[in-house]
């Protein structure tokens, strides 16, 4: 077994640590994967440590896990207040670990950016581990800038800017589907495939995250990271081994090649914000009159974008990427719509039919639509869908996550080229959407998106 490791949380105050990454930390700890782990959390709020555990708790309650590491965990874990940026509070936290340290920041990149800033003038223990939530900066020139003070810390392959989507199960089932499959290996191509949808429209509103969302919006909040990452696993040709090496530079190639539809924000990007109305009963205002929303800023909070891949596996196929808020129905998939066939045989009735194959995001599903002779006349062309779901994974996403980052493999990690390149990718529509070349639209609460948008989609 690793040794043990000791967990240091930025934010630990915050939504995310006990939404999410703590009831993944719980996983981790039950799944017989485990290291032993000492839990310290700190904020600028105060918390008493009968506070912070009780929070620790109810968030590993949400997952029912139980073990005696579980146990050793609560038991140990501690929270220090004070200013994350403050040399002396970071030391304090340091002398607190009875471990290796992994700091994890669960903070917006700008703090998290102040932060490493700090830990310059800190000795840092020996193999301290970083670890990122999204969004790694906030354009090109600040992912450079904390890409580049990060190294000053530790190397690269210490470094965890983690995409919690990257250990979602039907994600990492997209590996083996392309590359483990003779059905769809040799077809995985411009020659086959008409075109790539990637789809994660949510009927959730703001949901109280305006101090966070206001500033991101969809595109950078989704498109920018989770959805450009899945886009890649799609695109990607196939690495020689699935290890952090040859899996992230196949990544990064692709990402590389990847770019706007003919190089223009303005045709190749949309945007709209959602005003007031019903989404299964329940009331919700206009975006931009929430608490917290600043309207000026005009805040996407649907948007898409269209890119293609210049490589000559996919020389000519447009890929959507969409993502929004407070539709009225939940969408979250990769659509591959292939080629029809060039002709039918004479004798059978009907127009070719184009086959598809759905990867279902959340529910993990994949369905599989193809052409086949329908009922009553047999000769008359109709389709078969062929489906199936994917089981839970011992880990939640966060838990797949949090596995790499104890035991130092940095597969489902973003490497740091690639989180630039994600920036580079979208930067261009972000100055377009600043200079109002592009124009908001707007969608009620509850409807499809604005008029248009889904016939093209």
């Amino acid at each position: 077994m690793t040794s043990k490791r000791t967990m240091i949380v930025f934010g630990a105050t915050g939504d995310l640590a006990a939404r999410l990454l703590l009831p993944g930390l719980g996983t981790f700890l039950q799944s017989g994967r485990s290291v032993p782990v000492q839990l310290i959390g700190t904020g600028r709020s105060e918390r008493t440590c009968e506070q912070w555990k009780s929070v620790v708790e109810k968030s590993f309650a949400t997952e029912d896990v139980e073990g005696l590491e579980v146990d050793a965990t609560l038991e140990s874990t501690v929270f220090l207040q004070g200013d994350p940026t403050d040399p002396e509070h970071l030391q304090k936290l340091l002398e607190t670990a009875e471990a290796p340290p992994v700091l994890y920041f669960a903070l917006p990149p700008q703090i998290a950016s102040d932060i490493c800033g700090a830990l310059q003038h800190v000795d840092l223990p020996k193999d301290t581990t970083l670890a990122f939530e999204k969004p790694f900066g906030t354009d090109v020139a600040s992912v450079e800038v904390l890409n580049e003070t990060v190294h000053k810390l530790v190397p690269e392959e210490r470094v965890h800017r983690t995409d919690h989507f990257l250990g979602r199960t039907t994600v990492l089932n997209i590996i083996g589907l392309r590359f483990a499959n003779r059905l769809f290996e040799p077809v995985w191509n411009a020659d086959n495939i008409e075109k790539v949808d990637v789809f994660y429209d949510e009927t959730l509103g703001l949901e109280n995250r305006a101090q966070y969302y206001d500033e991101a919006g969809a595109l950078v909040d989704m498109i920018q990271s989770h959805l450009l990452q899945i886009l890649g696993l799609i695109t990607m040709d196939a690495p020689s081994a699935i290890d952090a090496v040859e899996f992230r530079s196949s990544l990064a190639r692709v990402l590389r090649s990847t770019r706007l539809k003919g190089d223009d924000p303005k045709t190749a990007s949309r945007r709209a914000v959602y005003t007031e109305g019903t989404i299964a009963g329940r009331e919700l205002p206009s975006y931009q009159s929430e608490g917290g929303v600043d309207a000026s800023r005009k805040t996407d909070t649907l948007a898409e974008i269209e890119v293609e891949v210049d490589t000559a596996r996919w020389k000519g196929v447009p890929f959507t990427l969409r993502s929004g808020k407070a539709l009225g129905a939940s969408r979250k998939e990769v659509l591959i719509t292939f080629k029809p066939v060039t002709r039918l045989p004479s004798g059978l009735a009907g127009h070719p039919k184009t086959d598809t194959l759905r990867i279902v995001l959340n529910p993990d599903e994949i369905e599989l639509t193809v052409s086949a002779n329908g009922g009553g006349n047999p000769f008359e062309m109709g389709q078969i869908t062929l489906s199936s779901s994917f089981g839970d994974g011992e880990l939640t996403p966060y838990g797949e996550v949090l596995n790499g980052i104890f035991h130092d493999d940095p597969l489902l990690s973003i490497r740091g080229d690639v989180a630039e390149r994600c920036w580079e990718i979208v930067e261009p529509v972000v100055k377009a959407w600043t200079a109002d070349e592009v124009p908001l639209e707007e969608y009620r609460a509850g409807s499809r998106g604005p008029a248009g948008w889904e016939s093209s989609s």
